[in-house]
This record gives C-alpha cells, structure tokens and sequence, in this order.
C-alpha cells in the first residue's frame, strides 16, 4: 500500500509540473479575404515571457505578402499581422504550419471568404497542412469544435482532478449521477456566458479559485472519512453546481481566446460542449474502472487509498494555488 501510494505521489509531482499547460493552448490562424484574393492574416502562437513556440504560418506559392509583418507579445502569445495577394484566390490550397509536427499543441485555422462563408479547421501535429476548401460546410466546424472541446477537458488536469475528487467523495451511484450532472449543467452556463462574452471573469483568479475548489474537496474526503457530515455530504450536487460555475468560465475563457466563428456561433458552442462533456464522461469512466481494479486485483482498501490520494490531491492543488496567486500582477 505504501509503495502504491509513493507510486501515485511521484506521478502527482509530475502532474504539478504538466498543469501550468500554457504550451498546450492552440496556436491560432485567421485568414479574411478583404478583397478578391486578397488577404488580411492573423497568426497567434503561445508563449511565456518573451519566449514564443517556433510555429510558422507557410502559405501558398501563390501567395505574395504585400508588407512586412507587424507583431508583438500581446498577454500569453505572440501576435503578428500582415497582408496578403493570393493569385486564383486560395480555394483548393494548401496552408502549413512548419514546426507543429515536433510539439503537442494544435493550430485552430478560420478562414473567412468575401461572401462571408467560413471554413474552421484544426491543424494537428500529425496533419500539419490545411486545404482549404471551396465550399465549407457547417459539419467541418461542428467536427472541429467537438474535437477541440474532448481535447480542452482531457488536457485540462486541474478540471479533471476536480471531478476525480468529487467520485471519491461521493459513494452512493445515483448521488454520484446526480452530482456530476451537476457540474455539467453548471460548467456549461457560464461557459456560454464566457464564450459569448455575455459574463466575464479574468483568467488568473479563476484559475487560483479553481485550485481552491480541489482543495476544498479534498478536505471533504477526509472529513467524511472520520465520519463527520457536513454539507457536502448532505448535498453534493449543490457543491458541485457552485463549483461548476466557477468551472465554467475557466472553459469559457479557453473557448473565447481560440474564438468562434461568426457565421456558426451557436453550433461552435454546442459542439465544443458536447466535446468537453464526452471527454468528461470518457475520464469518469477510465476512473471507476481503475478504482474498481484496485479493489479487486491489488486487494487494496479502498477506505484507505482513498483518504491518502485526498492528501495527495489537497497538497498539489494547494501548490497550484501557490503558483497561481503569486503569478497575479
């Protein structure tokens, strides 16, 4: 039992220093035609500090760049602009993005054409070229958005951990429906709120608040492990609404840095949902598997691995909290 414990203790060390993440953020590529084939070209690449990702937008032999790009650091990526003549127009071309392939983020490209119609499309490192369609359809945004949504909540570990904790705090099948559900219909309001700039909150404090909420599940697993009742034994799926909220516009600010497209906002939104929602219920599924093959193939208590993974996770997420309150200024 120790030595799992240990075992989990150095994977959860290695998780403290995954979660700050930012590398993971898609790179972000707009393209708008201004005139006939003509072209207004945004490239967003993360980076921390003055350091940017070596991500580079290669487009066309077609295509002329009319002036030098403008660029600067602008919060947690690089921004840079510049115009380009591409001639036929840039139906039926391909775009790249030289250097994805040797890193593990996505790029999200929007193009947007004169007549107003918009194809969105993610660039992954294994696919690191883009054709551009002539006719682009609803369905290659809604896929897109899906995608996008499944990735988001399977590389978010902070938002994962949370609904971990939350299936070692609750016991009982149908409160555990329940208290999830939960946090789905919460998280999924002021994420459209965020997204559609309806509500807003600033990253930083979300995110030091999002810690908080582990740590305070956390310490509700081992209070309920000394047979103490509080509040969120009585009603987890309160607890787990409130938190969702605040989960939520930590969703919503991811959606809006990548953006939507104007023509398919609403589509864009549900889909980038469902994805966060599948990709939620794929991990809350892996996890009782594992907790279930635990208790039957290592013969472990499961009274105690649970008190001792709740140490583990109130002591990263109190890390987390740490780092993130002393990165506000």
């Amino acid at each position: 039992m120790i030595r799992f414990l240990n075992l989990v203790a150095a994977c959860f060390l290695l998780l403290a220093s995954a979660a700050r993440g930012h590398e993971l953020r898609p790179a972000f590529l707009e393209i708008n035609e201004i005139a006939p084939a003509r072209y207004a070209v945004t490239w967003k690449v993360p980076a921390r500090g003055d350091a940017r990702m070596a991500l580079y937008v290669r487009l066309p032999e077609t295509c002329r760049q009319e002036v030098e790009p403008v660029g600067g650091f602008i919060e947690t990526a690089y921004v840079s602009r510049w115009q380009t003549e591409c001639v036929g127009g840039l139906a039926g071309q391909v775009i790249s993005i030289d250097g994805l392939s040797s890193t593990y983020t996505d790029a999200l490209a929007r193009i947007v054409n004169l007549d107003g119609t918009t194809q969105t499309s993610r660039v992954s490192p294994d696919f690191p070229d883009l054709t551009v369609a002539a006719s682009p359809t609803s369905m290659d945004t809604a896929r897109t958005y899906f995608l996008l949504g499944v990735q988001h909540i399977l590389l978010g570990i902070d938002h994962l951990l949370f609904v971990f904790a939350l299936l070692l705090l609750i016991r009982k099948p149908q409160a555990l429906l329940v208290t999830v559900t939960s946090f789905t219909v919460a998280h999924s309001i002021t994420l459209a709120f965020a997204a559609l700039g309806i509500a807003s909150a600033p990253q930083p404090p979300v995110e030091a608040l999002v810690a908080l909420s582990i740590m305070f599940v956390a310490s509700e697993i081992v209070r309920s492990g000394r047979g103490g009742i509080h509040l969120s034994s009585r009603y987890p799926w309160l607890i787990s609404f409130l938190f969702g909220l605040l989960h939520g516009f930590g969703f919503g600010g991811a959606l809006r840095e990548i953006g939507l497209p104007q023509k398919d906002v609403l589509l864009a939104l549900l889909t980038f949902n469902l994805g966060v929602e599948v990709g939620q219920l794929l991990f809350v599924a892996i996890a009782l598997l594992a907790l279930a093959s635990m208790r039957l193939l290592l013969a472990l208590d499961l009274s105690r691995l649970r008190l001792g993974l709740a140490y583990l996770i109130g002591t990263l997420s109190a890390f987390w909290f740490l780092q993130r309150i002393s990165g506000f200024g």
